[in-house]
């Protein structure tokens, strides 16, 4: 299945014809099995912090969340700047699915620091750098899916919506350095650090290794099943259209 948009260079955009294949359902039985594995290693096997006690837990999924939604957002603003480049609707359908993920992550990545703050820092929420700022990344993200759905026609849903895509990448990396730019509560990069910071080891690096596994191979299937369902959604919404404008012309024939 194609759809043929009236881009100045007639770019032609392959589609999927059901929501799922069985690469999904590959995907659907690893990603379960990855996650009964975090489980039993973060709950279970992985000891508990010297200093954070229990509250570690949170991290093998609070982390891998975190870096599911700036992956979200990274190809949303790249399916955005394609688009509006070549107004291929494949890419502006990616960009689509990508903030629908991102924001699930997002959210999910806010409730577990909120429930590792509350024993770490004492509060649920504190105006923290990198806590406000990712408060601003869902916001942004919101905004697009809000501005996604505007009831216009798609090309102009679609290009308002990709200009705001364009801003989700520069604010992931306001929120990643946020750490590095100001005094914040939050703790310093524990992987990939300067030395400066906590390290992890054992079973519990291998726990949370385990945690980017298991998150990743989620957002995969959630990122291919969302763009599948949204390519399906635009095919009927596009056939609706082509039925009413013919029935609207064999009506003017008829009179």
């Amino acid at each position: 299945m194609t759809i043929e948009t009236d881009a100045p260079d007639d770019v032609v955009d392959p589609g999927p014809l059901t929501t799922g294949s069985r690469t999904t359902a590959v995907l659907g039985v690893l990603a379960l099995v990855s996650l009964a594995v975090l489980a039993l290693f973060g709950l279970v096997l992985s000891p508990a912090d010297a200093n954070q006690g229990e509250a570690v837990r949170i991290l093998y999924v609070h982390v891998p969340s975190a870096t599911a939604a700036y992956i979200g957002c990274f190809l949303t603003t790249v399916g955005s700047i394609v688009y509006l480049w070549r107004r291929s609707r494949w890419w502006e359908l990616v960009a689509f699915a990508g903030a629908e993920v991102a924001t699930l992550f997002t959210v999910i990545t806010l409730v577990t620091g909120m429930l590792w703050g509350r024993p770490t820092w004492g509060v649920f929420w504190v105006w923290d750098a990198r806590l406000t700022s990712t408060a601003m990344l869902l916001l942004l993200l919101l905004g697009y899916l809000a501005v996604r759905r505007l009831s216009a026609d798609y090309e102009v849903r679609a290009t308002r919506a990709a200009i705001v895509g364009l801003l989700l990448v520069p604010n992931v990396i306001i929120v990643r350095q946020s750490v590095q730019w100001w005094r914040t509560l939050h703790q310093k990069p524990t992987l990939f650090s300067d030395g400066l910071g906590s390290r992890i080891e054992g079973l519990m690096l291998f726990s949370l290794f385990t945690g980017f596994i298991a998150i990743g191979l989620v957002f995969l299937w959630l990122l291919i099943h969302r763009f599948r369902v949204a390519w399906l959604a635009e095919q009927v919404a596009e056939e609706g259209l082509e039925a009413a404008i013919a029935e609207r012309r064999a009506e003017g024939v008829t009179s």
